[in-house]
């Protein structure tokens, strides 16, 4: 049975669901997602040219906004549709997918639980950056640093690396399945289905990439192994046909972002 502020909480994100203004800030939020892989596109490929020194991240797609004309009103549109996204997964979470039943609308809710706390951080990240702040280093091996330093933490780090790298591979396997079409409440041209199958295919071996980099972090009891998306990058840089296994990864995350703008028009609000 539902307690009093539960209720009240679905009471006002029906209220959210329903707003026009609400779905067009849904729609500038993806809008803003395409974007980010658009730049983390370029990043790389200037990564496979030697022509960059920015993280080709989303953190470094951020600051490479940043230094455009009208860099921080432009981070702030971004910082804006980001906030929105983290809107639509909580009502998500909390009156979505109900179209499912049981155990599988949990861990679709749960699911948007948890994106809501990606785009959260992107949003705060993209705000930091547009008011003149610059994070340094790569988050992702300073955390994998301060759990190796915990009791069990190579094997926390070891089951963390497992957990990305079955994500990147579920990630990639919907480019095969099209399950990215259940985010959509409407169909894709062929344009628009093989950018949203190139896109997950590539973004899904970047995220496996970046758990085997875990992963070997914690066999090796180095932390400085561990890394994001820019760290899975270089490595990639490094191995035979570096360059052009970037160009592919390049192109993926263009996909990607062409799909964001495809889901935009067609987003399941």
């Amino acid at each position: 049975m539902e307690t009093p502020d539960v209720a009240d909480a679905k009471r006002a994100a029906r209220k959210v669901e329903n707003s026009r203004a609400y779905r067009t800030l849904v729609r500038v939020g993806l809008i803003a997602y395409g974007v980010v892989h658009l730049l983390i596109a370029f990043l790389t490929v200037r990564l496979a040219t030697g022509g960059s020194d920015e993280e080709a991240s989303q953190t470094g797609a951020l600051r490479a906004l940043a230094n455009t004309p009208m860099g921080p009103v432009l981070l702030w549109a971004v910082a804006v549709g980001f906030f929105a996204l983290v809107i639509w997964q909580l009502v998500a979470a909390l009156l979505g997918h109900r179209e499912y039943d049981g155990a599988q609308r949990s861990r679709k809710r749960v699911s948007s639980a948890g994106k809501a706390v990606i785009y959260l951080a992107l949003g705060l990240s993209a705000a930091n950056i547009a008011l003149g702040g610059r994070s340094e280093g790569d988050a992702a091996e300073a955390a994998g640093g301060a759990v190796m330093a915990l009791p069990f933490g190579q094997v926390l780090v070891a089951i963390a690396g497992l957990v990305v790298v079955a994500l990147g591979v579920y990630l990639a396997s919907k480019a095969f399945t099209d399950k990215w079409q259940e985010n959509l409440s409407g169909s894709l041209g062929t344009a628009g289905k093989w950018a949203a199958r190139v896109g997950h295919f590539t973004k899904g071996l970047a995220y496996a990439g970046i758990g085997a980099l875990f992963v070997w972090a914690a066999i090796t009891y180095d932390p400085e192994s561990a890394g994001g998306l820019d760290a899975a990058l270089q490595t990639l840089r490094a191995a035979p046909f570096g360059p052009w296994l970037l160009g592919a990864a390049a192109f993926g995350f263009a996909g990607y972002g062409v799909y964001c703008f495809f889901w935009s028009q067609r987003a399941k609000v």
